[in-house]
């Protein structure tokens, strides 16, 4: 039996991993390394976060984004140029094979609680047994589609999550829902291979982040509107630096923060591929659309009563994720039924444990009780401190009982 099974490799299952190395936590961690990344998101896609706030935690932090680039010679800067996809997932790799050789490319088919811990099955049919299990799943399993178009097939729907390759979409028509980076990127990209994108959001104007002067801010303005992982502000410092202050805040308060901070909004970047370029229906929301013949009419409703409709090939919804245990179809009854939620997510303790014993949540599942940091690859250092500290103690602890029972029976 292991001491930790880790389930997911992106930023958070990584840094993690890192982490128990160094500490000397027996662990085995499960999935391909950044697969969201790599197979997820659309070719040519930009982080939003900049380039200080898009790294990898090992212990030491030595090897950051900035360092693999300077290595690989890739252009890179802190805060004044965007950091390609393609860069950002090969770094990720990259960090597996320096701190996380032993990572194992498997997928996990069941998870079982048992006397002792939980059992693992792998996809290929392999058990593993874990005392404990931290779950590192990203956003892979939580993609949201809203009612008003989930009822169409693939086929004329799909999520933005669901495409990394656009090329399918050239010369063919697509309605792009959603008002954030994904959905204004991605309309963007859609147009860059020749696709016909038109973009559906409920603002009656995008919002668009600021570029980047290339200049010292003043003294007063820094100390104002101070940089963060989350962007600049005194609110976006809070929530990238303390969550585990902004655990104490109370509960409604919390989903309410995580819900509304850092409203949708385009990359800087974006703004001259979309904005004047592109079809767009501002201020409306998708009400219904039903198939007709090779095409798919989706109706519009804005605020004020009036509708439109629009006849495409396809509908690209990005319209974010949305965290549901359910949804984890790993999970065994008794174990789906034991963990305590709030709209969806798992209530988690200081220590990012579920009310499952020995069963931890990081990353977008941890917002709720976090914040707005655990949707960011910015939140992996805190996780990966915060269980090997957490962890250790526990091995810690187990082994000095041990040795009191042993000598105990000894003096006997």
């Amino acid at each position: 039996m292991i001491e930790v099974a880790i389930v997911g490799a992106g930023p958070y299952g990584l840094s993690i991993a890192a982490h128990f190395r160094a500490r000397g936590i027996p662990f085995r961690i499960f999935g391909p390394p950044m697969l969201s990344w790599r197979e997820h998101m659309p070719k040519g896609m930009k982080l939003k976060s900049d380039g200080f706030a898009s790294n990898l935690y090992d212990p030491d932090r030595q090897y950051t984004l900035k360092r693999y680039c300077a290595e690989n010679n890739q252009p890179y800067s802190d805060d004044q140029s965007p950091i390609g996809l393609e860069v950002f997932s090969a770094y990720g790799v990259a960090f597996r094979d320096k701190f996380v050789p032993e990572l194992e490319e498997k997928f996990l088919a069941s998870l079982e609680r048992t006397s002792e811990g939980y059992t693992l099955t792998l996809d290929n049919g392999e058990v593993v047994k874990a005392r404990r299990v931290v779950l590192a799943v990203g956003i892979t399993h939580f993609d949201y589609v809203p009612p008003t178009l989930s009822h169409l097939s693939d086929e004329f729907v799909t999520h933005s999550y669901r495409h990394h390759d656009l090329t399918p979409f050239i010369n063919r028509s697509v309605a792009v829902i959603g008002a954030g980076a994904s959905s204004i990127g991605l309309a963007g990209l859609l147009a860059e291979v020749g696709a016909k994108p038109e973009l559906v959001a409920r603002p009656t104007k995008l919002a668009f982040h600021s570029m980047p002067s290339g200049q010292k801010r003043p003294l007063w303005q820094r100390i104002r509107n101070p940089k963060s992982g989350l962007g600049p502000g005194l609110r976006s410092r809070f929530f990238s630096d303390y969550p585990n202050l902004f655990y104490y805040l109370p509960e409604q308060r919390r989903i309410h923060e995580v819900r509304t901070a850092l409203g949708p909004s385009g990359h800087w970047f974006s703004r001259d591929k979309v904005e004047a370029k592109l079809p767009a229906h501002l201020g409306f929301s998708p009400e219904g659309a039903k198939v007709e013949g090779s095409k798919v009419r989706l109706t519009l409703r804005a605020k004020d009563g009036s509708s439109r409709d629009i006849l495409v090939d396809h509908i690209i919804a990005g319209t974010g994720y949305r965290v549901d245990m359910r949804r984890l179809k790993f999970l065994s009854p008794e174990i789906l039924a034991g963990i305590r939620t709030v709209e969806g997510s798992p209530i988690l303790s200081t220590s990012l444990e579920s009310s499952v014993p020995g069963l931890y949540f990081v990353g977008l599942a941890a917002a709720n009780t976090f914040g707005p940091v655990m949707r960011f690859a910015f939140g992996a250092g805190f996780a990966a401190r915060n269980l090997t500290a957490t962890i250790g103690r526990s091995m810690s602890r187990g082994r000095s009982t041990v040795r009191t029972a042993s000598l105990a029976a000894t003096t006997k």
